[in-house]
């Protein structure tokens, strides 16, 4: 993983819970979410968490920043790409469409960085090969940066097993082949965790954040 590093992917994917995840495991600096379009799990929603792990939460300076629904983004968002000592994840909103606000880091092309795409099998958007890779084809043209790496986040909530995960390994196993692209993490539920697992990538382990009081 690199100091900046974006996740994306279809909604449902569980991308936001898993930047969270994923940010206190690497101690980076910032999470920035840059979700402008689901209103319902997002990353600032959990800056109590972050401030526990010394994590700085980016998004709006606007007041009631945790309660509003609109579009706006603040320039604090560019932090990171000013200091390379400092470690950034990006939660991008759901699939294209949040792709578009890649376009604004456009002038910082000469930053070495990771655009990782979040994807869960069992989600009708991204249940085959191609409509996996079609959607990596879109999120490349419409944000203009090249995804550099898979993560297999596939999961039926608390009702995953270890055998739906293997699933997941699969289709996305024919992904990584055809596209050239690495699988780079594995999420597993802390449920099902043990020492002994082997899966494509490095195995994170997930605590689910937000999904705790649905279920």
């Amino acid at each position: 993983m690199k100091n900046i590093t974006f996740l994306t992917g279809y909604y449902g994917s569980g991308k936001s819970e898993l930047a969270i995840n994923l940010a206190i495991k690497e101690q980076v600096d910032y999470v920035v979410d840059l979700d402008v379009v689901n209103p319902y799990f997002r990353t600032r929603e959990q800056e109590k968490i972050f401030n526990e792990y010394g994590i700085e939460v980016i998004s709006s300076d606007l007041d009631y920043k945790m309660h509003i629904d609109m579009p706006y983004i603040s320039a604090r968002v560019f932090i990171p790409f000013h200091n390379n000592e400092k470690r950034a994840i990006y939660d991008l909103g759901g699939n294209d469409v949040g792709a578009k606000l890649l376009r604004q880091f456009e002038d910082y092309n000469d930053v070495d960085i990771d655009l990782y795409l979040v994807i869960n099998v069992y989600r009708e958007e991204s249940n085959t090969k191609e409509k996996i890779i079609q959607l990596i084809n879109k999120i490349e043209g419409i944000g203009g940066f090249k995804v550099t790496g898979l993560i297999n986040n596939s999961n039926l909530l608390r009702e995953t097993t270890l055998e739906d995960i293997l699933y997941g390994e699969k289709t996305i196993s024919e992904v990584s082949k055809e596209t050239k692209l690495p699988i780079v993490y594995t999420a597993v539920w802390e449920n099902l965790f043990a020492d002994n697992l082997v899966f494509q990538g490095e195995i994170l382990k997930l605590k689910l954040y937000f999904r705790k009081n649905w279920l």
